[in-house]
């Protein structure tokens, strides 16, 4: 496809799709918003849309509305504003919705708006966002950073943290797994099903199709996935939670942007991920490595050799997943435990790991080591946005 050069370019086809109803896009518009549920927040919300029946001058000014604020926004929040606001037209995973988000026209033009948006966000312009978000983050997080002339914001975005700030807990141990970065961390899955979505505490995921059909996707029948959700205002470089060899790679998975039935319950502050159906992310924009890895028994001898998996998702407002160089290349090559593997630019993603059955059993770690923050009541509900206060229903397991 061929894309905008800028607002102006997007805009004018938004309008010109719809007048001339190409490949059926008002159609696919208008049944989305027919059947948009009503939007379940307060309508002081900074998050509330309501995109019940609304015409297309309503999208044409919510998406310039969204570009305008991307670059200019007051930065009182994580960046995650406007895709929640976005994220109501197909809550509750009702069909006419979920196409419009992911199929045909609609698809294309979100796409279009996604590649605008990286366009943006690497323009010497988006430096002024930058001293936003910094000044939001505070000099205590920003302390962990190495400060550096940023060309842009997606530069600032995939800034390093300094080598002291992140230590490798037991680089030497092979049995001990490490997080793959900065996240909220959960359990989601811990009895994998093989080829068909099998309803596991409210969850399904298809190892097979999240693999691409990997010749190594069986080895995770029974197992165990985690999920590791990054917040836009983290450090946003994924490392190896295991040491070993990479033994199959691959970046360029899926192309979908947008359209998580329910992205709020996502990130829901008491419980993040967990019960989630995860099988929603099958078709995102994500990326695999398969890291062989040694295994020990209880005296510290050898127990053979097995596999972890490392899933690197982009969700909305992701275009790619970035790896380095290292892994695009001639496979297998060694990696040590928290070597950086990638990034993501501008946006909201997460990384899911998967384990091989009754390898990681739970989520474990001993005294003294970091379980959470005492956060700042007035950042809280900006970080984590759907915190308590809000209830959201449980979406009908079949849509509409």
């Amino acid at each position: 496809m061929e894309f905008s050069k800028d607002i102006e370019d997007f805009l004018a086809k938004l309008m010109s799709w719809y007048e001339d109803n190409h490949e059926g896009f008002r159609d696919q518009y208008d049944a989305a918003v027919k059947y948009a549920e009503k939007c379940p927040v307060d309508p002081d919300d900074p998050v509330y849309c309501d995109w019940q029946n609304k015409d297309i001058e309503f999208l044409y000014q919510f998406f310039s509305d969204w570009y305008e604020w991307q670059e200019n926004g007051s930065g009182v929040d994580n960046g995650l504003t406007y895709i929640e606001k976005f994220s109501w037209i197909n809550y509750g995973g009702h069909k006419p919705g979920m196409d419009f988000m992911n199929k045909g026209p609609g698809r294309e033009l979100i796409a279009d708006f996604t590649h605008l948006q990286g366009l943006q966000m690497d323009s010497p312009d988006s430096k002024k966002t930058i001293d936003r978000w910094v000044e939001q983050l505070g000099a205590k997080r920003m302390d962990d950073y190495k400060i550096k002339n940023w060309k842009n914001f997606n530069e600032f975005f995939i800034r390093e943290i300094k080598e002291d700030r992140r230590p490798v807990d037991a680089k030497e141990d092979p049995t001990v797994v490490v997080a793959p970065a900065d996240c909220v961390i959960n359990m989601i899955v811990d009895d994998l099903g093989e080829l068909t979505q099998i309803p596991v505490k409210n969850v399904t995921m298809n190892v097979n199709q999240l693999l691409d059909r990997s010749k190594y996707a069986g080895h995770f029948i029974g197992g165990t996935a985690v999920s590791c959700i990054l917040m836009p205002d983290s450090y946003h470089w994924y490392h190896t939670p295991v040491a070993g060899e990479v033994v199959e790679a691959r970046s360029n998975i899926g192309g979908m942007y947008y359209g998580i039935r329910n992205f709020p319950q996502l990130l829901d502050k008491g419980d993040v991920g967990y019960g989630y159906d995860y099988n929603d992310f099958l078709d995102f924009r994500r990326g695999y490595v398969i890291i062989k890895t040694l295994y020990v028994n209880a005296d510290g001898g050898p127990d053979g050799e097995g596999y972890v998996a490392q899933v690197p998702v982009g969700l909305n407002s992701i275009a790619s997943v970035n790896f380095l160089e290292k892994f695009t290349g001639e496979l297998p090559v060694p990696v040590e435990k928290g070597e950086r593997v990638g990034n993501f630019m501008y946006g909201g993603s997460l990384n899911i790991l998967l384990f091989e059955k009754g390898r990681f059993p739970a989520v474990q770690l001993l005294q003294g080591q970091r379980i959470g923050l005492l956060e700042d009541p007035e950042k809280t509900p900006k970080r984590f946005p759907r915190s308590p206060r809000t209830q959201l229903r449980t979406p009908p397991p079949n849509g509409r």
